[in-house]
């Protein structure tokens, strides 16, 4: 059986593969809060990135695939990414899943991007993706995936929590009205990397929807599905023109009950 580690696991993103795959594989994850609830689980282990080094996990517990949905300080999961590279090129047998951004391509506003587009970012969020992104493209295709993740949604996902919050007290929902996107929910995601781990697939893949949306049609539509068919939307607009940040897939893409759709996407705002 497989072994996996999530970092992050006890993150919204995190924590939804682990509940995915857990059933499945020998699933481990990293938690970083004082939390009773995943202490008590002997699959979750605490880990500081900015304090501890991650070569002390992966040498105990020796995982086939790693998942990386770290946050925290930059330079810190830098370090500890190069790290985990390091580790990849002395074990054969474990690679590496990195869960990547639509910021690695915010430089080019003009068109959605692809997997193998040149990435450019004018962001720091952007350009410390693709620092990590770069440093895997040297390694051979079999030891990472670069998962690139648009915005995600879901009824517990924090975007949609935080709008419920929104409507229920009266408050605006900031929207950028020029701006073209496309999104994803977290169960299909974790479908998709659950998919992408069973049959060992490899190298660089968009897991956005196929189609794309006005970011704030994307929020009208979630709003009018969660019951308020006028809400107080705040327009904010940083360009005179259209811009696009999505992550469309189009070389490397999954079966079509993996792929998603705007529709979809606002669907799964209502069902937990």
């Amino acid at each position: 059986m497989k072994r996996i580690l999530i970092l992050g696991g006890s993150g919204f993103i995190g924590n939804a593969l682990y509940k995915e795959l857990c059933p499945y594989f020998d699933t481990h994850a990293t938690y970083l809060s004082e939390d009773d609830f995943f202490a008590k689980n002997k699959k979750f282990h605490q880990f500081d990135v900015e304090r501890e080094t991650i070569s002390i996990l992966l040498e105990n517990l020796r995982p086939n695939v790693i998942i990386s949905a770290l946050r925290g300080n930059f330079d810190a999961q830098v370090h500890a990414h190069f790290e985990i590279i390091e580790y990849l090129k002395k074990n054969k047998n474990t690679r590496l899943i990195f869960l990547s951004s639509a910021n690695v391509f915010d430089a080019f506003t003009n068109y959605p991007s692809y997997e193998y587009d040149k990435t450019l970012s004018q962001s720091i969020y952007g350009r410390f993706k693709i620092k990590i992104e770069n440093a895997l493209l040297r390694l051979p295709n079999n030891k990472y995936v670069i998962a690139r993740l648009p915005m995600v949604y879901g009824a517990n996902s924090p975007r949609v929590l935080e709008m419920k919050r929104q409507l229920r007290e009266k408050e605006a929902i900031e929207v950028f009205a020029n701006v073209v996107v496309n999104a994803t929910s977290e169960a299909k995601l974790t479908q998709q990397l659950h998919y992408i781990i069973n049959r060992n697939r490899q190298g660089v893949f968009h897991l956005g929807s196929n189609d794309l949306i006005h970011h704030n049609d994307l929020i009208s539509e979630i709003c009018e599905a969660l019951g308020e068919k006028d809400p107080l939307l705040k327009n904010v607009y940083d360009s005179n023109f259209d811009r696009f940040l999505a992550v469309v897939p189009k070389d490397n893409l999954l079966p079509k009950n993996l792929q998603i759709s705007i529709q979809e996407v606002v669907n799964s705002s209502l069902v937990s």
